[in-house]
């Protein structure tokens, strides 16, 4: 499991329930969490607690999430990832056009809600990140090294930063072309293909001979699965 100790995360939902399930889990994590039960609470916290990251119901009572969303990305530098039980589009696109950095759908998964605010943190926290631990993966961005197993891999610079983004990322589907974009450069003029040759070259330094750490979804893209 990652341990992100120092990283401060505000939740807002109306249901004691969810509220109490996520605080535990990310706190577990190593997470430093606050609970707020309406907007009018959330924003208040906000600026006192001063998170990294906020997780935002949308359907609240009085002051719903897009509002305080909008009052908190005016004031706040903050991430903010929104929750709706509702498949709506135009829900998503009123969130992201207010500042919103993500949206999930009820239900989810807890595995999917920790990738989430792993990439958010990687996107607009970086400094946050100098050392990190996923399951049997060690980051030390600061001395570009990463441990599995408690072993030093022999890494290049590239196989150094695709590792690190495969697995800030777990349990996000991460296809060719966004892999490029991030770890080669939006103006790389190469073939795709090299992200397989790449791929290959770590499975075999982490010994992951059956791809069941590095997951192939033909069509789609590669998962790390911790």
């Amino acid at each position: 499991m990652k341990k992100l100790k120092g990283i401060k995360l505000l939740l807002v939902d109306d249901e004691p329930n969810i509220l109490q399930f996520l605080e535990m889990g990310l706190q577990e994590e190593g997470f430093e969490v606050q609970t707020a039960q309406d907007g009018m609470a959330a924003v208040t916290l906000a600026k006192q607690f001063q998170p990294h990251i906020i997780i935002l119901d949308v359907m609240m009572p009085g002051m719903d999430g897009f509002e305080v969303c909008r009052m908190l990305k005016k004031t706040e530098n903050v991430a903010i990832i929104m929750l709706t039980a509702k498949d709506e589009v135009d829900d998503r696109v009123k969130g992201l056009t207010l500042g919103a950095d993500d949206y999930m759908m009820k239900p989810f998964s807890f595995e999917e809600l920790l990738a989430r605010i792993q990439a958010r943190i990687r996107n607009q926290f970086p400094n946050l990140l100098g050392e990190v631990e996923l399951g049997a993966f060690r980051i030390d961005d600061r001395r570009k090294e990463i441990l599995y197993e408690q072993r030093v891999l022999e890494l290049s610079t590239t196989e150094y930063e695709l590792l690190k983004f495969l697995v800030l990322n777990h349990g996000l589907v991460l296809s060719k072309a966004k892999i490029l974009d991030k770890v080669w450069g939006y103006d790389f003029g190469g073939d795709e293909n090299i992200v397989e040759v790449y791929i290959r070259s770590l499975r075999e330094k982490l010994n992951d001979k059956e791809h069941r750490l590095i997951r192939t979804l033909r069509g789609a893209g590669y998962r790390v699965d911790l």
